[in-house]
């Protein structure tokens, strides 16, 4: 199995912005040193749920201060920023880190980033497939030129070139069904569990060989009771203010999450608990789901020596059962 952690840089109440990030960094250089195999950071614009909005820059930050640990982008939107732009970022960060980078990329939804960053939502409501399918080509270590709806340019070289394959974020039966047909893998979210993860494995038509990833959240404490019973007290003064956060770009309704039933069900299917409780959610999520990578969300606390606690631990009492 393949362990990491997920970075949101979630802004709990009292905290400072900039702060957070640094803290980031930290736990990510934690990350290597307990043992985990990559760190993935989160973008998000304009909202307290995640305070980092160029998870690229924040990549080569952490590569600047780590040897081994694989980072990655869980994920870069590809709905509000020009997909040969995002190529040339990746393929720099690709070279800097002795290829340790790997991109993930997703639609991102209908916020108001579409209207400040200009791309508008055509990009995000029919311009996905033409954005990967650019993306792509310029990834493919050559030359990259596009006469689409969204995207019209001359041939041009790439420079520094990179062969590189994106991971692609999927929460519809639609993206599953494009990033099959691409042959990319998947990043699957934290908001499902073990049945909902299988059925997109089966739907895109592979398993653990396919190199999907998951997301999810991790806290270890001696009993799994005292791990539920301290994320359920810490978790909702980040939730609530983040995601009330996200903005529709229209007057579209929004349906919002019930912060409490949401982290409910995070420490349900999840590895929150005693060590011997957390492999075991992890080893049964690979059973069910043929998924062998995972990436773990380990802020959940939002105190900042409670999270490199919260690594440390998970590398010292965790890793070694699942290895």
């Amino acid at each position: 199995m393949r362990i990491g952690i997920f970075v949101v840089a979630g802004l709990f109440p009292g905290q400072e912005p900039g702060r957070v990030l640094a803290n980031a960094v930290e736990w990510i250089v934690a990350a290597e040193e307990a043992g985990f195999d990559d760190a993935w950071i989160a973008e998000h614009h304009f909202m307290p749920y995640g305070v980092c909005p160029s998870p690229a820059t924040l990549a080569a930050v952490a590569i600047g201060r780590t040897t081994r640990i694989g980072l990655g982008t869980a994920v870069s939107v590809l709905s509000t920023q020009h997909p040969v732009a995002l190529a040339e970022q990746a393929a720099m960060l690709h070279h800097l880190s002795g290829g340790r980078f790997t991109l993930g990329v997703g639609r991102g939804g209908p916020w108001v980033d579409l209207e400040v960053f200009g791309t508008g939502l055509e990009r995000y409501e029919r311009g996905f497939a033409e954005s990967l399918d650019l993306l792509l080509d310029a990834l493919s270590g050559g030359s990259v030129a596009a006469d689409g709806e969204f995207f019209r340019f001359r041939e041009v070289p790439m420079v520094p070139p990179a062969r590189m394959r994106p991971v692609v974020a999927c929460t519809s039966e639609g993206t599953v069904e494009l990033a099959a047909a691409r042959g990319l893998p998947m990043l699957l979210g934290m908001h499902i569990g073990d049945e909902d993860k299988a059925a997109l494995v089966k739907r895109y038509g592979g398993g653990a060989g396919a190199g999907h990833v998951a997301a999810g959240l991790a806290y270890v404490a001696d009993s799994t009771k005292e791990a539920v019973r301290e994320l359920k007290a810490a978790m909702p003064a980040w939730l609530g203010p983040g995601l009330a956060g996200y903005v529709p770009v229209d007057d579209r309704p929004r349906k919002v999450r019930d912060v409490g039933e949401y982290v409910d069900l995070l420490t349900k299917i999840h590895p929150v608990g005693s060590a011997a409780h957390c492999a075991e959610t992890l080893l049964r999520t690979r059973e069910s789901t043929g998924i062998e990578h995972f990436v773990l969300l380990v802020e959940g606390m939002g105190e900042h020596q409670r999270t490199l606690a919260n690594i440390r631990r998970f590398g010292a009492e965790v890793l070694p059962m699942l290895r």
